[in-house]
């Protein structure tokens, strides 16, 4: 029950009574102290001012277009505490919520268990999500305790009118479930957990299940988008990077770009949504292509050790995942061999350390840069092109611990021939604490494109990699996103910074190894 108090208080903003002491009456319980309105930046446009009580305390709330603000209403006695005193301070401290960390807002009831509807009014439930650091997200619930109902229906639409003029708050989704995603609990998953959270929000979404690999790609190609705020994809890193190539080819196409020869992309005007999703934010998009002709959009890529595993993998998919990735680790490091290459790179223009006390680490400068495209060529025994961590369960810290998702740059790592018993302990360091770069063998830059040019085209010793075609030049494996990539002759990879936008940045948990 609400404690009464003996203060009258305009609910509405500006009200005549807002911010004044009352008079003491002769006789009577004590009065209170209505502070004056609680500080709000001169930009913000108070909508309403009342009493609630909040966590067993009477306050004075005051809603603002942007904030939700509250301090403790303190009694009058005669002998007040001294000014400054550090626990009425305490209890007397003002609290904020921003409304943009608000996702929904409802009428609180009692009700019995049987009762669907009705009830007694409480007051109402603010259900919050704030971002606590880096890609994590705490969510909590606050109540505004208060017994009018038409005090608190007015407070609901006020808050409510808010939440739908946030522009970048969805209001239609378009859902993918891929059902064979998290051994096939993908869509238990959704229905579960993530679709009361939307119901909640009052989010509408048109929901499919996908039925086949490259059911979603053909599907955003077609759909009318115009009708989604915002994709959400439920599934893997295969399910992501489909749907990221979707969106993004759908972009060009509705810009009337050539998709076989994609030189400056556009931006893609829908943001991707991974569950579990939270915030939004940009995050950069590396093209592919091979002599001149567009291939695919992409965010990681390996070649070497890393491609010549998942195409023996794929080789294998009669095996469960676990075995095949395994299978196919093993059988590669038994046969392993560098690719002779030529490696072109433009140096990016901001400087990046990807992780501390990496040996060969080369620090990109301004004079790097302006010396435009610099050349290594030799035996590799991998190369890793990255423009995001890549994280996962096995690899914590990532393949790249400190790249970031909207930087405007790649990291290049590139391993040179060495024997085999030191190309594992570098693979190892990747699941360890130690730094997976403090070898002689590796290097590591920070590029904004690469080339990367196979030198041994007419080489007959393909082992288990078969020849396709009729021509003597083989296909050499990539590994993009998890996807086998086959290409005869040179891959140029470019970062695009920013070029579409994400629900929660989880596209850094996108781990390259997690199809094999």
């Amino acid at each position: 029950m609400l404690r009464l108090v003996r203060a009258r208080v305009s609910a509405l903003p500006g009200g005549p009574e807002a911010g004044k002491q009352t008079e003491r009456p002769k006789s009577g319980p004590p009065l209170v102290l209505l502070p004056s309105t609680p500080p709000v930046p001169t930009t913000e446009r108070i909508l309403q001012r009342g009493i609630f009580e909040i966590n067993g305390r009477s306050c004075d709330v005051v809603l603002s277009d942007s904030a939700l603000r509250w301090k403790p209403i303190q009694p009058e006695h005669p002998a007040a505490p001294a000014v400054g005193n550090s626990k009425c301070d305490f209890l007397s401290k003002e609290e904020f919520i921003e409304l943009k960390d608000l996702f929904s807002v409802k009428l609180k009831w009692r009700r019995s268990a049987k009762q669907q509807k009705g009830g007694t009014l409480l007051g109402i439930t603010l259900f919050v999500c704030m971002k606590k650091e880096q890609n994590k997200l705490k969510d909590y619930i606050l109540n505004l305790n208060n017994l009018s109902e038409d005090h608190c229906a007015l407070w609901v639409k006020d808050l409510k009118k808010i939440l739908t003029e946030f522009s970048n708050r969805p209001k239609s989704l378009k859902v993918l479930i891929n059902p064979q995603s998290h051994k096939k609990e993908a869509a238990h998953i959704y229905y579960e957990h993530v679709e009361p959270l939307l119901k909640l929000a009052e989010i509408k979404t048109d929901v499919t299940i996908t039925e086949y690999e490259g059911h979603a790609l053909s599907l955003l190609k077609e759909c009318e988008l115009q009708e989604f705020d915002g994709i959400i994809c439920v599934g893997g890193d295969g399910s992501a990077s489909e749907v990221a190539q979707g969106l993004l080819l759908r972009a060009q196409m509705d810009a009337g770009i050539d998709t076989n020869y994609i030189l400056t992309p556009v931006r893609t005007s829908l943001p991707l949504g991974i569950i579990p999703a939270g915030h939004m934010q940009t995050v950069d998009v590396c093209t592919f292509s091979s002599t001149g002709k567009f291939l695919r959009f992409g965010f990681s890529a390996m070649f070497g050790f890393g491609g010549r595993t998942l195409a023996l993998a794929e080789k294998h998919r009669w095996m469960p995942p676990n075995q095949r990735k395994d299978f196919a680790t093993i059988k590669t490091l038994a046969s392993l061999k560098p690719e002779n290459c030529e490696i072109l790179f433009l140096p990016a223009k901001t400087s990046q350390n990807f992780q501390e006390g990496s040996r060969n680490e080369h620090k990109t400068t301004e004079s790097d840069y302006n010396n435009q495209w610099q050349k290594i060529q030799g035996h590799f025994l991998n190369i890793n092109i990255m423009a995001i961590p890549c994280c996962c369960s096995m690899i914590s810290e990532g393949l790249v611990p400190n790249t970031r998702l909207n930087n405007g740059s790649m990291a290049l790592i590139i391993a040179r021939n060495t024997s085999r018993p030191e190309f594992v302990k570098h693979l190892k360091r990747y699941a360890s604490l130690k730094n997976q770069f403090n070898f002689p063998f590796v290097e590591t830059y920070n590029v904004a494109e690469v080339k990367i040019q196979p030198r041994n085209n007419c080489e007959c010793d393909t082992g288990e990699f078969e020849f396709h075609g009729t021509s003597s030049k083989k296909n050499y494996p990539w590994n993009v996103d998890g996807d086998l990539m086959e290409v005869v002759s040179e891959v140029h990879i470019k970062v695009h910074p920013q070029l579409m936008k994400l629900y929660g940045g989880h596209l850094e948990e996108m781990n390259d190894y997690k199809k094999i």
